[in-house]
């Protein structure tokens, strides 16, 4: 079973010729409202780069909160199956079934568990495992237990007190950062229809007052000015980003 970097995110391919369609039809939205030239479509058209990149990367974020999810629940199986006297390599074993249960066959903690299982059949030490797993994460709560849960390990610590802080500590980030969302939810959908109100009323006016904007177009001077005006759009873009966007 191959081994999956979190923190680089692959596309699929509907996903490749959805977000590159989207993509398109936004630069030529803006080509045309803004310049109504094709030869602007053909200069904006590095941007699609960048909306690719951004939209990779939001991906990866996503996927990552849905792995430290998925981990607390694995830890927590961990701690059952080690209260019931299970060894702690079985016991991650035991999780494996359990997850599979609640998250399906194609779940990441189900591939990763997998995985952990086969290494542990290959004579692999538990410890070895994983510090890869958590430096493919790229998750810092993962990062963390391992190396509180290795310590512990090789010490001799209370390993299901340890498991258990853990998931707590997890736990607690994950509703911390629910709520957020939930507060933040309705200022984001705002956020989203205030994007798209400056273009639908240049489209209302081009489609209900023909030629009533054609002072705006065919010069060079109103060429710059609209592009500044896109630049300040723009960098408002990414200050909304910022503000909505809060790290727990």
């Amino acid at each position: 079973m191959t081994k999956v970097n979190y923190n680089i995110y692959q596309f699929q391919r509907k996903e490749v010729i959805f977000y590159f369609v989207t993509g398109c039809c936004g630069i030529c939205g803006i080509a045309y409202i803004f310049y109504r030239s094709y030869v602007a479509f053909l200069m904006l058209l590095p941007f699609l780069y960048i909306f690719m990149k951004k939209k990779r990367e939001e991906l990866c974020s996503k996927r990552k909160s849905e792995l430290s999810l998925q981990f607390r629940d694995a830890i927590l199986s961990v701690s059952a199956s080690l209260r019931s006297g299970y060894s702690i390599e079985n016991a991650f074993c035991e999780a494996c079934q359990d997850m599979e249960v609640l998250y399906g066959k194609k779940g990441m903690i189900v591939r990763e568990l997998r995985l952990l299982t086969g290494r542990l059949a290959s004579n692999e030490t538990l410890e070895n495992i994983l510090y890869d797993f958590s430096e493919r994460s790229g998750l810092e709560d993962i990062m963390d237990f391992t190396d509180v849960f290795v310590t512990a390990k090789r010490s001799g610590g209370d390993l299901n007190a340890i498991i258990r802080k853990a998931s707590d500590h997890i736990s607690g980030k994950i509703e911390v950062k629910r709520e957020i969302d939930t507060l933040m939810s309705a200022k984001k959908i705002e956020q989203k229809i205030m994007n798209t109100v400056p273009f639908l009323i240049i489209f209302y006016i081009n489609y209900s007052s023909p030629g009533f904007l054609d002072i705006m177009y065919g010069s060079m001077a109103r060429i710059l000015v609209k592009t500044h005006f896109l630049e300040v759009y723009g960098v408002a873009l990414l200050l909304e980003k910022k503000i909505v966007s809060i790290e727990v």
